[in-house]
This record gives structure tokens, sequence and C-alpha cells, in this order.
């Protein structure tokens, strides 16, 4: 197989891994010439039918197409991972364009984070969440649940699951988009609180040079204690590091009264201009901004033994669906 006929096949994964369900020649076609990736419509039924016979691929039915296999996901996840670095830094610009909720009104669309879990540990997962919301490591008060086969972020819940959806901190970038105020993501890293106050980052990856949110690994990685934090004010939480223009400074303390006013208060420090915030250096005419996690109310359920799975930077959800925690 020669290189061009190996673009064509991750190509193809990649198409339906996007779609997440079944899909026929003429619709994966139409997806790979989007991309700039030109076929003949017999080429793409050969190449189909010699990802069936690797069992990357299988034949839902000739009406509906075909679909990835378990072993065509893991590849399509695998594939080209240089082609990812960055991905995540993309996200968090295109969704914080996209969203449509902004401080001066009370209705649109926010960033959210999905967590998927058995829909028998509601209970015990709403128990965990609680403190973390009550002490301020969440972005703020609000929460949102999706039963099975309902819609939460664009995604639907599986059958026999329940999800919990966070806001996610991009939201924040978001809302200054709407007051002009640009925003730079640079890090997503763990910070050291003490008597529930940040203290330093003792942990940091930078948006732009990797491929999956830094959070969901430092919470799949273990290394979080969201829950003693809650509980005695010290711990490691989930946090970002973002830079803002410093003429901009007083601009960002009054969207976060109103953020604050719609419970979604999530900025925990804004530095000085051109000077270093928790020993985080900034260039002149800037100042650091340090940004809750909004994964930490789950961190407190993976730490807590439940099982967990996570999925940051989801996409919008209308800001109706959440509601304060205390709801529940």
């Amino acid at each position: 197989m020669d290189i061009r006929e190996s673009r064509i096949r991750t190509a193809i994964l990649k198409v339906l891994n996007d779609i997440e369900g079944s899909a026929g020649a003429a619709r994966v076609r139409q997806k790979l010439l989007a991309v700039g990736i030109g076929v003949k419509p017999r080429t793409v039924r050969y190449h189909l039918l010699q990802l069936d016979r690797a069992g990357l691929t299988q034949l839902t039915s000739r009406r509906r197409g075909r679909k990835l296999t378990d072993s065509g996901r893991r590849e399509a996840a695998h594939a080209n991972v240089l082609e990812k670095v960055g991905f995540v830094a993309a996200k968090v610009d295109s969704l914080g364009y996209r969203m449509t909720f902004s401080a001066r009104n009370t209705e649109g669309t926010i960033i959210a984070n999905i967590a998927l879990i058995g829909e028998h540990l509601l209970g015990r997962a709403l128990s965990e969440m609680r403190p973390i919301f009550a002490a301020g490591l969440g972005m703020g008060t609000r929460l949102a649940v999706a039963n099975a086969s309902e819609h939460l972020g664009g995604h639907v819940v599986p059958h026999g699951q329940v999800a919990l959806g966070t806001v996610c901190s991009v939201t924040v970038n978001g809302m200054m988009m709407h007051e002009s105020i640009p925003v730079i993501s640079r890090f997503g890293g763990l910070l050291e609180m003490r008597d529930r106050k940040p203290i330093r980052f003792v942990e940091l990856m930078e948006y732009r040079g990797t491929t999956i949110d830094p959070l969901e690994v430092f919470i799949q990685a273990g290394m979080t204690s969201v829950r003693e934090c809650a509980r005695t004010g010290t711990g490691l939480i989930g946090a970002s590091f973002r830079e803002i223009p410093a003429v901009a400074a007083a601009d960002v303390l009054r969207v976060q009264q109103q953020m604050e006013e719609h419970q979604l208060s999530g900025i925990l420090a804004v530095g000085n201009p051109g000077q270093p915030l928790l020993d985080i250096p900034v260039a002149e005419g800037r100042a650091g901004m340090v940004v809750v996690g909004g994964l930490n109310p789950v961190a407190a359920i993976h730490e807590a033994g439940t099982v967990v799975s996570i999925r940051s930077l989801v996409g919008l959800e209308d800001l109706s669906r959440f509601r304060n925690i205390s709801e529940f």
C-alpha cells in the first residue's frame, strides 16, 4: 500500500469516526472532498472493502452503509497523531467564538464538559459533587443532567448511563470575546491550594502542544485531590492559566462580577500588568489570569472510586439546561 492509499484509508476512518454512526460510500466521498481528498466513487468502495477485510469497518446494511468496529475506532484515534497537536487549542478558540451567551443577557449557549456514569450511581455522584461546588472549586454552581437517549452537548447519552454536564472553563473565553477582550489559553495544570487560596502550579501542559485536554489527563491519572481541598482547603485541583491584555484588566473584573450573578464564577486570580502570576511570567503589556477547572466536580467522582468516562470540551449547550446544584 503506497502513501496515497494509506492517506485515503486513514481519512475514511476519520470520516466514519466523526459521523459517529453508519455512512454509505457516497456520503464518505462527500466528506473526503470537503477536506480536499478527491477520489472516485469506485475508489471509495474499494478502500471500504479493504477496511472491512482488515476488521476496521463493517457493513451495517446496504441502505445505511458501514460503521467503524472497535478496532477501527482505536485506529482512527491514534492515526496521524502529529496532526492533532494543537487540536485542543484550536477547539478552545472555536468553541469560545461560537458560544452565544454573554454577560449582558440571560440566555444562549455555553461550553459543556460531560461525564458519563452508570444510572445507579447518580445519587452517589451528586453527593460527591455538592461539596466541590460549595467550596467554589467548580465553574459556578450549575450542573446539567441527561438520561439515556437524551442529548447533551450534541451527544446522545448511551443506554444504561446518565450524563453529568459541567460548565467548561473555556466559557470564560467566550464571555470575554463578547466584550471584545482577547484571551490566550496557555496552560492547563494542577494548582496547589492552601487555606483555600491558590499558591502555585505544580504541573503544567501547554494547550498548543497537546492532543487531549490537560485536566482530563490529570484526573484520569489520579493526580488531583479535589475532595480533600473542598474539605480542608488544601489540595491539588485542576485549573488553567490564561493571558489577557493588561489594559483590559478592569473590564475583566467587571465581566467576572457579571458571571457570578449568573452562577458562572470561576476566575481565581488576575495578575498585575507584565508581572508573574503564581510564578508564571507574562509578556509586557499582558496580565495573567487563573481559571478554575470545570472538571473539578467530576474529579471528585473519580477520586471516590466511581467509574466515570470524561468528555471535556464536548460542545455547546443552552444555559437553561444547567440548574443550580441545590436543585438536584
